[in-house]
């Protein structure tokens, strides 16, 4: 992987047109109805039809990027890291509850290995991009090098130009990594310059101590990592993750390809956040799926200018929250086919309009 470009792929990344948005925006308001009257389901529509160039959505997606964390050696989640490379296996076999969501939304699941500390043995139905048996622990040291981020990114971007090769029109992020909540609340902090303590929540439902240890751990690895901020791919290396890195790839690789992205949570929205970070348009992109539990999310959808199309209090992760949101985006879309406007219905306009 070491022939990638990433500057190549930053280069491709261009604003979603105004003017298709206008034109999309004018036809919703000749339909027959008040105007607004069907609130964010006009603003899905408008953005995925500008941003694709379809009223359509032939095919859906949901990649779910798996990776372990040295950190998670901290006692910060309630889960043990053998959960990681477990779910794996569960996402495959169809009995997780992304894969029952994405059954109802008519999306279809591919699970991505970036760094889960054990080996499959090359499993069917597995994408191996594995860059290593996991990542170090932050709280002594960065989370991988600078190469290891380059090249998980590169693998988020060719999953998005492959997507965009098998007809995908609408794609989804989830992820699985015991202890990702840990790296992903680094990450907001960092680039909000918000305390840990504002940003950091209880994850898979750690008790009081637990949180007071993991804030603990995730300011050690700030002071130990000093990560730049101005520099997106360091923070990444200094304290991401590998499922993270490849979130931020597939987003990143998104908007070079002109594919809109629902991104799920948390986990995801701190791999969205790094692909904001080293493009400002990137964010024309990105669909936010849910406002999280987690208190340091709403910080990370505000840095990315994102409003969220749910709230839930859903905290999986997976692409649970991903495979809902597909669901309304393509009713706004049903909603643009089949509405007529006022002069095909024969219906009489409001004074006002």
């Amino acid at each position: 992987m070491s022939d990638f470009n990433l500057q190549a792929v930053l280069d491709k990344v261009q604003p979603v047109s105004e003017e298709a948005l206008a034109l999309v925006q004018s036809r919703i308001d000749r339909q027959a109805k008040p105007p607004g009257s069907l609130g964010r389901l006009e603003e899905l529509s408008r953005r995925y039809v500008a941003i694709s160039g379809r009223e359509d959505i032939r095919a859906k997606r949901i990649y779910t990027f798996a990776g372990d964390h040295g950190v998670a050696a901290e006692g910060v989640s309630a889960f043990p890291a053998e959960v990681t490379p477990q779910m794996v296996y569960n996402f495959i076999d169809g009995g997780a509850a992304v894969n029952a969501l994405a059954n109802h939304a008519g999306a279809e699941v591919r699970v991505v290995d970036m760094g889960v500390n054990h080996d499959f043995n090359g499993l069917e139905g597995l994408i191996d991009r594995k860059i290593a048996m996991g990542t170090n622990n932050i709280a002594t040291g960065p989370a991988m090098s600078r190469a290891q981020a380059l090249a998980a990114l590169q693998a988020g971007v060719e999953l998005a130009s492959q997507a965009k090769t098998d007809g995908i029109d609408l794609l989804g992020t989830g992820d699985m990594g015991i202890a990702n909540t840990t790296p992903s609340s680094a990450i907001v902090a960092i680039f909000t310059e918000l305390t840990p303590v504002q940003v950091t929540h209880r994850g898979t439902g750690i008790d009081d101590a637990a949180l007071g240890q993991k804030i603990r751990v995730i300011r050690r690895a700030l002071d130990i990592n000093k990560p730049d901020p101005s520099d997106p791919v360091d923070v990444l290396a200094k304290v991401g993750g590998f499922e993270i890195a490849g979130i931020a790839g597939l987003v990143l690789g998104c908007a070079a390809e002109g594919l809109p992205v629902v991104v799920d949570g948390f986990i995801s929205t701190a791999g969205a956040l790094i692909a904001s970070e080293l493009h400002p348009h990137v964010r024309d992109y990105i669909f936010a799926a849910h406002q999280s539990v987690e208190i340091g999310h709403r910080h990370m959808l505000q840095r990315i200018g994102q409003q969220p199309i749910l709230n839930l209090d859903l905290r999986l992760g997976e692409g649970t929250g991903a495979a809902l949101a597909m669901t309304l985006i393509e009713a706004g879309l049903r909603v643009l086919r089949e509405v007529l406007t006022f002069d095909d219905a024969g219906v009489s306009e409001g004074e006002g309009r």
